[in-house]
């Protein structure tokens, strides 16, 4: 472990030192990609499978999304998660053999939300200090991540939080890059791009593939690439979350300075003791989390509107719905009734593709 942790630090210091500019794009490409792999060996153990038992700290997913909160200590995480949880919660906190997490099960807008304290993610985890691999895991499956500020020293501790996220390759507010990486047998490396480029060209690109071992790949840059948007589509493992910045403590600052933060992007002010604006940050989470709520109507009878199918916005089409509920629906689907905003009139025979949108009612009419 140390021996990797040095070669972090080596390759870190000679970053810092090296200026940048056209001349030295290719070489910094170059180390980039280097400490990407390093730091991938530190999260990701040498030796088969995972680690043996009692190594794992995982939370078993319940309810229909998951919320990971990384915060430093002191800045009031554990009193909001508990005051979250306490004044939204269905389920006290249950029974946990395993580690620190406790996690809350709240309902909003009939969604089951599953809340995770993410301890020690902070300060060196990604060097594999501590628990914090396991941790990282558990981050890396959360659909939102909420990163719990003090109102009066955001700043600093943001940019610590965010450099150990991206270091576990967790990148928040982003999209995967938009270039085609294809490896093949011969050929050399082939680079397309289709609008202009900044910082890639055909050396750097070479000298960053030629790390991994790459020397035959077809690449198209879809958009301005970076060599780490390159690094990310090769090493493959990036999971993008979104991400919402709390800034707690706002009873301890004037109106003026709150009408700024209000004007930051992603981010909401709240005071965790108090319970001021929840209902904003619980919005915005409902926003970021982009569910969808299907109600079911069963055969002459009324939807049930108290407790919706919840799906996540990239899987709702009718077969994503049956899946949900018990996969052998759809061998007995013939076809489905649909009230709502995605069909043109109410009710709508539709296929298993046909995509459901938020609260839209369904009745499965089986074969």
């Amino acid at each position: 472990m140390s021996g990797t942790l040095a070669k972090i630090a080596e390759i870190e210091a000679e970053m810092a030192r090296t200026q940048k500019n056209k001349a030295t794009a290719h070489h910094l490409g170059l180390l980039k990609a280097r400490l990407a792999k390093l730091r991938r060996e530190l999260i990701t153990p040498k030796g088969g499978g995972g680690g043996g038992p009692g190594e794992g700290f995982d939370v078993a997913k319940t309810g229909d999304a998951r919320i990971g909160f990384v915060g430093f200590p002191s800045v009031g995480k554990s009193t909001l998660l508990s005051n979250l949880a306490g004044v939204y919660s269905e389920v006290a906190a249950y029974e946990f053999t395993t580690l620190t997490t406790v996690p809350g099960v709240i309902r909003y807008k009939g969604a089951k939300i599953q809340l995770l304290d993410l301890p020690g993610i902070i300060e060196g985890a990604k060097d594999g200090k501590g628990r914090g691999r396991q941790v990282i895991a558990v981050a890396r499956t959360c659909n939102l991540i909420l990163i719990v500020l003090d109102v009066l020293k955001p700043l600093g501790h943001k940019k610590i939080i965010e450099n150990e996220l991206e270091g576990f390759g967790i990148r928040l507010n982003s999209k995967p890059p938009n270039i085609c990486f294809k490896k093949k047998d011969k050929g050399g490396i082939n680079l397309t791009a289709t609008c202009p480029q900044n910082e890639l060209d055909t050396e750097t690109v070479k000298s960053i593939l030629a790390e991994y071992k790459i020397h035959n790949a077809d690449v198209t840059l879809r958009s301005d690439a970076t060599a780490d948007d390159l690094i990310d589509v090769v090493e493959g493992n990036r999971v993008y979350i979104p991400c919402i910045y709390v800034l707690n403590k706002i009873d301890q600052i004037s109106i003026e300075e709150l009408d700024i933060i209000y004007k930051v992007p992603h981010c909401v002010p709240i005071s965790a003791h108090h319970r001021w604006n929840f209902d904003d940050l619980l919005e915005k989470i409902w926003d970021y989390l982009k569910l969808v709520r299907i109600y079911t109507k069963p055969k002459g009878q009324l939807p049930d509107y108290t407790s919706p199918v919840v799906l996540p916005y990239c899987k709702t089409t009718v077969e994503d719905f049956c899946m949900k509920i018990h996969k052998n629906l759809i061998k007995d689907f013939k076809y489905a009734l649909v009230w709502g905003s995605s069909v043109k009139h109410n009710p709508q025979k539709v296929g298993k593709d046909h995509t459901l949108e938020d609260e839209d009612v369904i009745q499965i009419v089986k074969k």
